[in-house]
């Protein structure tokens, strides 16, 4: 059974994408993923078929039109009546949508996000456009996934579908080998350097932190302000930026931390409702956290009590609770980290997307 799965991305970093496409591999699915040269196309290996569509546009906005045209040629030419179609994020969701009609195939929807509820895109008139997709399709769509609850239930009360599963996205187990003490403490962001993320805020917070440093690990618009901003604040000695690194590099780092940050700002919904991945990256790491003080990630932090929650993003408050964590140590948060990372790792999450496509399975086999 082929699952052709698509994605707006050159899928290097898509690490979601790139699990739901191992647990369809690893139980006997074919998967067909395409996705696109947009900000480059790294080397790749993966077991199973991969496409990017290669792109003329220059602009981001020409670039989803022109993608969304080859993609619906892309998996035409590749779908058959044993196919099975995933969308993923509503730049992909339309042709997605065309050929499933068409050609009588079930579709899938992964909403990683509440797209039209991104920072980026408020009050401004792409939003519109937008929308406007979100409203023709998803109610059409039944079996939809997403990344938190707060994100399905958003959905419901938004288009008043059937809720969505959800399926988080959490990292696969790692084996921990004990953890480390630095002499010197190292507090750790890791994601894309974009605004809403509370990176500034941080870089400040090292004023009021002493004996430690603020490794940032990522690419982004923003680098550039913020490395000015370090220097503006007198702490770029504190401040190392270790740039974009590639997951497997990604994941020798994230070990060494004191904490992870994940400060996100309130800057529309899908940044309020969302769970980010850095944080069950940080846990699996046996690493403890310092996070906003948003639905999906209080109740982590309430739950397996692995770190603070801060109440806003003055730079002096958010050194207050990068201090306690500090001072407390590693230790002191273990034993509830191990609790934590049995649970919020990417084997409990499989069972659920093997259901949903072992229905739409069934789905296809009775109606061919």
């Amino acid at each position: 059974m082929k699952v052709i799965v698509s994605v707006f991305n050159n899928l290097y970093t898509d690490q979601r994408v790139e699990k739901v496409c191992k647990t369809l591999y690893d139980n006997g699915y074919q998967p067909i993923l395409i996705g696109n040269d947009w900000l480059g196309a790294p080397e790749m290996q993966r077991p199973y078929p991969f496409i990017r569509i290669p792109l003329k546009s220059k602009k981001l906005r020409f670039a989803y039109i022109e993608f969304q045209r080859k993609l619906f040629q892309e998996i035409k030419k590749n779908a058959d009546n044993k196919t099975i179609l995933l969308a993923n994020d509503l730049e992909t969701i339309m042709p997605n949508y065309l050929i499933s009609k068409s050609l009588h195939l079930p579709i899938v929807f992964d909403s990683h996000e509440i797209f039209t509820e991104m920072p980026t895109i408020q009050g401004r008139w792409v939003k519109h456009v937008w929308k406007k997709i979100e409203k023709s399709f998803v109610p059409k769509i039944s079996k939809m996934i997403t990344a938190s609850d707060s994100y399905a239930n958003w959905f419901v009360k938004e288009y008043k579908i059937n809720k969505p599963i959800i399926v988080r996205n959490l990292p696969r187990k790692i084996a921990f080998h004990g953890t480390n003490e630095n002499q010197t403490k190292i507090i750790l962001y890791q994601g894309w350097l974009n605004y809403s993320r509370g990176i500034d805020k941080a870089i400040l917070a090292m004023q009021s932190i002493e004996n430690a440093e603020l490794w940032i690990a990522g690419g982004g618009p923003m680098e550039d302000e913020f490395r000015q901003i370090a220097k503006d604040a007198r702490v770029e000695d504190k401040v190392k930026f270790l740039g974009k690194l590639n997951p497997e590099d990604l994941r020798k780092i994230t070990p060494k931390a004191d904490v992870g940050i994940s400060i996100e700002e309130n800057n529309g919904l899908s940044y309020f409702y969302s769970l980010p991945n850095k944080i069950s990256d940080y846990i699996q790491s046996r690493v403890p956290v310092v996070v906003s003080d948003f639905p999906e990630m209080r109740n982590i932090i309430k739950t397996f009590e692995v770190g603070e929650i801060i109440e806003n993003h003055s730079p002096e408050h958010l050194a207050e609770k990068l201090n306690a964590v500090l001072k407390n140590g590693k230790a002191t948060y273990l034993h509830n980290l191990n609790v934590a990372a049995d649970e919020l790792c990417w084997e409990n999450e499989e069972e659920k997307i093997l259901k949903l496509f072992s229905e739409a399975r069934k789905e296809l086999e009775m109606g061919h």
